[in-house]
């Protein structure tokens, strides 16, 4: 199958070591299982890097490949090619994929309860909520202007009424007032433009009718057939990964300047930044990858403003009951 996608936009010790005898369970082989992250090596993962710098993977039998993405990934493409078996994406792409090319996914976690997506503005710019953008001009980039149209529509505002320009992913502009707002992740270009010289004052998607999750755990029907026991001890691994993360977020990023930071060209600060930010967005009373009844239904309407028709089945959240 070929897709037409973009992006950028229990198995436990106990019982394993039961059935081994007195073996530990990293002396035993592990099972090959490769996961797709949805982008560069930055903070949005660090829950993933310290399972696997801890030995999380290998507790749970697994010998876990980790590919990291970028602008030319699309992570659902990887999954349909085998490359890998499990793949972190945004559930806009991957509904839309089933949906209208009846690709065989299904949706078995969200890391990103609220997605980090906002509108980003300086403080004395006075843009603090959608109503605040009429007559101003707000740079988004082309890819996520349906998705911007939709939460102006949602909350009574005219696109028409706000001047929509392309944007590029560079804050620059912003800081030199060629612009008013822009389209951006809020766990990460308020720092940017910090050390640029701005004050960022940011506002979410989600919290204005946009409510789409973000980093979906997204596999195929076939691998979801084959490798349950597999999917569920990943979910476990990781759940306890960001668990640990999520405790101190300062402590783990510069442990990594050298290893799965290196040569991204950013540095640890931002790096702490993000890590510190991304943590509300992500925390449920279900834990990590939580998809309750409420929260698919919310992405699935907020979807519909956008034309995509996705339903229930798209989601499986059975594999969570398990960790």
């Amino acid at each position: 199958m070929t897709l037409r996608l973009s992006r950028r936009h229990f198995m436990g010790s106990a019982a394993a070591a039961a059935a081994a005898g007195s073996m530990p369970l990293r002396a035993r082989a592990a099972t090959p299982f490769t996961m797709q992250a949805a982008w560069i090596n930055d903070a949005e993962f660090a829950g993933y890097f310290l399972a696997m710098d801890q030995g999380y993977y290998t507790d749970e039998g697994l010998d876990l490949t980790y590919l990291s993405g970028g602008p030319d990934v699309i992570p659902e493409s990887t999954i349909i090619a085998g490359r890998a078996d499990l793949a972190l994406t945004t559930p806009d792409t991957t509904i839309k994929a089933i949906a209208e090319q009846g690709a065989p996914f299904k949706i078995i976690g969200a890391q990103y309860q609220k997605n980090p997506i906002g509108i980003v503005s300086l403080v004395e710019s006075g843009i603090n909520a959608p109503a605040d953008l009429v007559g101003k001009t707000l740079a988004v980039p082309p890819v996520n202007v349906i998705s911007v149209e939709a939460m102006l529509k949602i909350n009574g505002i005219d696109p028409a009424d706000v001047n929509i320009v392309p944007y590029a992913y560079d804050p620059t502009p912003l800081i030199q007032k060629e612009i008013d707002a822009s389209l951006d992740f809020t766990t990460n270009v308020p720092y940017t433009i910090s050390q640029l010289g701005g004050e960022a004052v940011s506002f979410l998607l989600y919290d204005f009718g946009y409510t789409i999750y973000n980093d979906t755990v997204v596999v195929t029907e076939q691998t979801l057939a084959d490798k349950r026991d597999e999917l569920v001890a990943w979910l476990r691994a990781s759940r306890k990964g960001w668990v640990e993360n999520n405790v101190d977020t300062k402590l783990w990023p510069a442990k990594w300047a050298e290893t799965h930071f290196a040569g991204t060209g950013r540095t640890i600060a931002n790096e702490e930044f993000f890590n510190e930010a991304q943590k509300p967005l992500m925390e449920h009373p279900d834990g990590i990858f939580a998809m309750t009844e409420e929260g698919i239904e919310a992405n699935l309407e907020a979807l519909r403003e956008v034309g995509i028709e996705g339903t229930r089945e798209m989601f499986d959240t059975t594999l969570l009951d398990e960790i």
